[in-house]
């Protein structure tokens, strides 16, 4: 057996039951050692690396397509097709497959899709093939049944559709149909209704071949529309003879390219229209169906696409301002459908198209027909944008940057599109939300390319700060100059609310360029005068905007927010909303919870010292008296730096000893007798035995006494607190009458390791060492029965659950050691 090569596409099929490319290559059949016998090998033309390599198992049902398809299944799942560049090729290596199963190449399958049982298998073994009834008017029920009965059996479906096949019956049936209609014989129309359509089912490349030829169609469709089920006929036929028209924009000259597209339409109307919904069964079985349709699409859109005359004429009259408006609506929706079959296209053979496109201009052809007037032709050239931009949004970043060049902004395509979001007349924003989702692709720096030279990052984002980011945020910066928003209709709060979204992505997607264009134009204070809003979702819009800013805990933007007060809209969205429990609620008091638990210092201090007075009275929750207990504790902090030391040396030793030690610390612990103990010795690690009892307790009994002379006057001395060079908040600081909510107090804060200042951080001074992350902060100092102990907020859950398992295996005496 000699090898033959013949140039291929190897095709699998996914899951969605769609084809995928695996790439071009020369097949060849020989005999492979180590599968143990003859395979088919197909190697790929660019590299020579084996694309596959599959067994002629001699049980595998191979399938003949099209004159050049050979499909077969490997597995259960596991669909595999050689699309043949040339018919003499596909022959050849049918004819191997042939020759290794033993079968007549003449066939169009070789074996059974499904095992039958041994009894059947001989029956129908014994008879050499299927004997059609005479194609006579009188006997089309027995023919019916005859279909209906072969369906169960695969074999007895491949011998059906041999007969069928090699004695022209299914034209024979065509004709009768004719008789039936001008006879008007119901019964004998769903008769032929059940037959077609059970000649469907029969999966069968050849028949289709014959049913969707240019004579036949038609007939076949008029078949289908007599459903027994149906009191009244369809109307198919009258649909696509009448209704459906078929224009050609541009002339075509090749006919075949023109029958293709005809026969892609009407067999593409016969799986979504006419053929009824198949069931769970019957579904696999039109999976031929669907290839069929797949492979003619991608014969469209190649023969389109190497068609350069046609394509150059497209693009001239679409850029041609002599072409009338509807003529340029029908270029529009033929460039439209075009892009759409190339989504059946396989990424390889999708590359290439696009690059044809934009090879022939066009992103220029969009911009021209974008600045137009005409809303169908401007909805239609956005669908063909959104293809350009979720296929390669690079491509298209670069030809915007190179258009500013020449260009003034206000024609650039990205500024039509922002244009075409924020007019959008659409109630719903349909439109407005299509084009935020291009917008954002576009932003967005995870698709955007590094190479040696250039960082594309850098420069696009450079190109959209300076010359679209203004065109963007237009209808927020009109709609807040006041207290609250001048225009507060349904539909203006759904496209600020649109752009906000886009803004906050930035926030969260860009550094420096988002950072600069919202402190140089005030552009968090103007955002929040949507908190105003009487529409919900529009003022919390805008506290995600805020929430995502305080979320990067960055200090520049930290001190414009303390400098500029705006935390001031927020508390008063806070009072307004009351006692009321709902998401506004939630949002605010997270943000206010995100600030005390990451510790921020200055925002920390910046709402205590300006709006406690408006919050103090907030109990349901503990998160605003946790922010007082922070303020309070960076106060002590800056007041006492040497017992914020002390604090941090105590807490390394009671908290964090040093695993290697453990084991001789508790058996020194248990060891001493507790009487050699005083009421007011600490327990100390023997590491720490060199140093001072009095250096160590010394600063503490001084904050003690300090801390009751503060504690009886701490809450007057609060109130009286005023604050040099500071701005007093606007509004009133009180807060509603009514019932609050009883909500779980929230876990104690933890300090952001590293923090400036904080216990055990590698900066603050007289640490010893940084803390492990998560470390707890020190509470507060509480003396009991003359013992001074540290009372801390708990640390990690784990450490938790270990010191409450071995205080519960100690003897009563130690535990009271413990406890007094």
């Amino acid at each position: 057996m000699t090898d033959t090569r013949r140039r291929v596409k190897v095709y699998t099929l996914n899951e969605d039951r769609q084809w995928d490319d695996r790439g071009t290559g020369h097949v060849s059949s020989g005999y492979v050692e180590r599968l143990k016998g003859m395979s088919l090998l197909v190697r790929a033309e660019s590299d020579g690396s084996l694309l596959l390599e599959s067994k002629i198992n001699p049980n595998t049902a191979y399938q003949k397509q099209q004159d050049t398809l050979i499909v077969w299944s490997e597995a259960e799942n596991y669909d595999l097709a050689l699309s043949f560049q040339e018919k003499a090729g596909c022959d050849e290596i049918w004819e191997k497959i042939c020759q290794v199963q033993g079968k007549d190449p003449s066939v169009d399958i070789t074996q059974d899709l499904v095992d039958e049982s041994e009894e059947e298998r001989f029956d129908d073994m014994s008879s050499p093939g299927l004997e059609l009834p005479s194609c006579e008017l009188s006997r089309l029920e027995e023919i019916a049944e005859l279909v209906a009965s072969s369906l169960p059996s695969p074999l007895r479906r491949e011998k059906l559709a041999l007969a069928l096949e090699n004695e022209g019956y299914i034209k024979k049936l065509l004709e009768l149909f004719h008789v039936c209609e001008d006879l008007e014989n119901i019964e004998g129309l769903h008769h032929l209704y059940e037959i077609i359509k059970g000649i469907f089912l029969l999966n069968r490349t050849a028949l289709f071949e014959v049913m969707f030829s240019e004579e036949c169609i038609m007939d076949v469709i008029g078949c289908l529309e007599y459903d027994p089920a149906l009191s009244q006929p369809r109307k198919h036929r009258e649909f696509l003879t009448k209704t459906a028209k078929f224009k050609e924009v541009i002339p075509i000259s090749d006919p075949e390219l023109k029958q293709k597209i005809h026969q892609t339409y009407r067999v593409q109307y016969i799986q979504d229209m006419v053929l009824p919904t198949p069931s769970v069964f019957e579904e696999n079985m039109l999976s031929t169906l669907h290839s069929f349709i797949f492979f003619n699409k991608v014969e469209i859109v190649g023969m389109l696409q190497e068609d350069e005359k046609f394509l150059t004429d497209l693009f001239a009259q679409l850029t041609d301002e002599a072409t009338d408006e509807e003529k340029r609506q029908e270029l529009v929706n033929f460039l439209k459908e075009f892009c759409a079959f190339s989504q059946t296209l396989q990424p390889q053979n999708r590359d290439a198209f696009f690059k044809t496109l934009s090879n022939m201009g066009i992103l220029p052809a969009l911009e021209v027909i974008l600045g137009m007037d005409d809303t169908q032709v401007r909805s239609a050239a956005t669908d063909i944008f959104s293809y350009l931009v979720e296929y390669n949004p690079s491509m298209v970043r670069e030809f915007v940057m190179q258009e500013a060049q020449q260009n003034d902004d206000d024609i650039l395509l990205i500024n039509l599109i922002i244009e075409h979001m924020i007019c959008d007349t659409d109630p719903e924003l349909g439109g407005a939300v299509q084009l935020m989702g291009l917008l954002r692709t576009l932003v967005d720096p995870e698709n955007m390319l590094a190479t040696a030279n250039k960082t594309e990052k850098t420069e696009f984002l450079g190109f959209f700060y300076k010359h679209c980011m203004h065109v963007l945020t237009a209808p927020l910066l009109a709609n807040t100059t006041e207290d609250k928003p001048s225009k507060d209709d349904f539909q203006t709060a759904q496209l600020l609310a649109l752009v906000l979204e886009l803004l906050t992505f930035c926030v969260e997607h860009h550094t420096y360029h988002i950072k600069n264009y919202i402190i140089n134009k005030d552009i968090l204070r103007r955002v929040l005068v949507l908190m105003a809003s009487k529409h919900a979702f529009l003022a919390l819009c805008a506290l995600r905007f805020k929430r995502k800013i305080i979320g990067l805990k960055d200090e520049f933007y930290n001190r414009y927010i303390m400098k500029s007060f705006l935390f001031e809209p927020v508390v008063k969205a806070f009072l307004n909303n009351g006692s009321r429990y709902n998401l506004m609620n939630s949002a605010i008091i997270e943000m206010f919870e995100f600030i005390r638990v990451e510790d921020i210092k200055s925002l920390t201090a910046h709402v205590i010292e300006n709006y406690w007075k408006a919050l103090e009275d907030v109990d349901y929750v503990q998160t605003f008296k946790g922010l007082k207990l922070r303020f309070e504790q960076q106060r002590e902090r800056q007041d006492n730096p040497k017992l914020d030391s002390m604090r941090s040396i105590l807490r390394n030793h009671r908290y964090r000893r040093d695993a290697r030690t453990l084991e001789d610390e508790e058996e020194m612990w248990f060891n001493t007798d507790e009487d050699d103990m005083e009421d007011g010795e600490a327990v100390v690690s023997p590491s720490d035995k060199t140093k001072s009892d009095d250096d160590i307790m010394d600063p503490i009994s001084k904050f003690m006494e300090r801390k009751k002379l503060k504690e009886s006057e701490e809450k007057e001395v609060l109130l009286k607190t005023n604050l040099s060079g500071r701005q007093s908040p606007s509004f009133k600081l009180s807060l509603s009458s009514g019932t609050k909510t009883t909500l779980s107090s929230q876990s104690p804060a933890t300090n952001l390791p590293g923090s400036p200042g904080s216990p055990g951080s590698p900066g603050s001074p007289g640490s010893p060492g940084s803390i492990p992350k998560n470390t707890s902060q020190t509470a507060a100092i509480t003396t009991k029965g003359g013992l001074v102990g540290l009372v801390d907020y708990p640390d990690d859950d784990e450490d938790d659950d270990e010191d409450e398992d071995k205080e519960d295996t100690l003897p009563l005496s130690k535990k009271a050691k413990f406890e007094s």
